[in-house]
């Protein structure tokens, strides 16, 4: 299939959650309480739906499976990728997630690595990066103390911030923020703390006080330093790059001509309009889609005016 796989969107209700995913990108959501769109996703927890072609209707998880000619036959038996827009109407809970070989060991799935692209940011946002203990006793000590002022590292942020959260890595995103998230494909969150709110049933959600202890690391967070490079009307910045994932932001100007230099690409619209062109087929594109270029897509033009997100797999930097 020489053509671009656009995704259906699953829309995940928290506690946290707001409306800005209906306001500002025009998804369906089911409440002022929708914290999260999984917009290109294979977890079993949210699966997309193919939206075109052949394969309309197909779970991504499916095509995966049955279709490893369209990812450039990969080593990875699950889509290991996990595209997300989080609106945080709260605070989401301090938390962390573990690698890989933790998660397998307790939880059956990948670990969790992530990253943030700050899509907007009220005046006065701030996250929750890392933590201050020098020790994994001091850690475990200010946690079972409750002692979050000392224990907690806040960071002031805005729109086109970006933020490299590996696993291991104490974080929470801080109310009025709105992010593009790139993760592994694992739903494994272990609660540090949640500001002692309850649900709309005065029930609080359970905290994982002996796994984050486990997995936390120690030492300050060392963020990446984005790298861009200024074409005639096309913009590319180098997010990060790690053994799971490279993820980009390309910002486009006029008609720009690409080539695939990886298996397959994951991309979401995050400002602006344009048109896709591959094989002489135009696909118009908008502020909140997301799509896949396939393995058989080799090269395809852009034009409009318009920001993405694009990310893929670093099958080849794992061992």
């Amino acid at each position: 299939m020489t053509a671009p796989l656009f995704l259906k969107p699953v829309m995940q209700e928290k506690i946290w959650g707001g409306n800005r995913l209906e306001t500002e990108y025009g998804y369906i959501i089911p409440s002022s309480h929708t914290g999260e769109c999984w917009a290109i996703s294979a977890h079993p927890n949210g699966v997309s739906q193919i939206a075109n072609g052949p394969y309309e209707g197909m779970g991504l998880d499916a095509l995966y499976a049955e279709h490893p000619e369209l990812f450039g036959f990969p080593k990875e038996r699950v889509f290991p990728l996990l595209t997300k827009i989080l609106d945080a109407n709260d605070w989401l809970s301090v938390q962390v997630h573990p690698d890989d070989a933790y998660a397998m060991e307790h939880e059956g799935e990948l670990g969790k690595t992530e990253c943030w692209y700050v899509l907007s940011a009220k005046e006065g946002a701030e996250i929750i990066y890392g933590h201050k203990a020098k020790t994994r006793e001091e850690l475990k000590a200010m946690i079972e103390a409750g002692q979050w002022e000392d224990l907690l590292v806040r960071v002031p942020v805005k729109a086109g911030d970006f933020f490299d959260v590996p696993s291991g890595t104490l974080h929470a995103i801080g109310k009025g923020i709105m992010i593009l998230e790139t993760q592994q494909s694992s739903d494994t969150t272990y609660r540090v703390y949640d500001f002692d709110r309850v649900d709309d049933k005065g029930v609080a959600r359970d905290l994982h006080f002996k796994q984050s202890i486990d997995v936390l690391k120690i030492g300050e967070v060392q963020n990446t330093r984005p790298e861009t490079l200024d074409l005639a009307g096309f913009k590319t910045t180098l997010l990060v790059s790690n053994r799971f994932f490279s993820v980009s932001k390309w910002e486009v100007e006029r008609l720009v001509e690409m080539k695939q230099t990886s298996p397959y690409l994951l991309l979401s619209v995050i400002d602006g309009q344009g048109e896709l062109m591959v094989d002489e087929h135009a696909y118009s594109l908008k502020k909140g889609d997301h799509f896949i270029l396939p393995y058989p897509v080799t090269e395809w033009q852009f034009s409009g005016e318009m920001t993405l997100i694009a990310s893929h797999p670093n099958e080849e930097k794992k061992g």
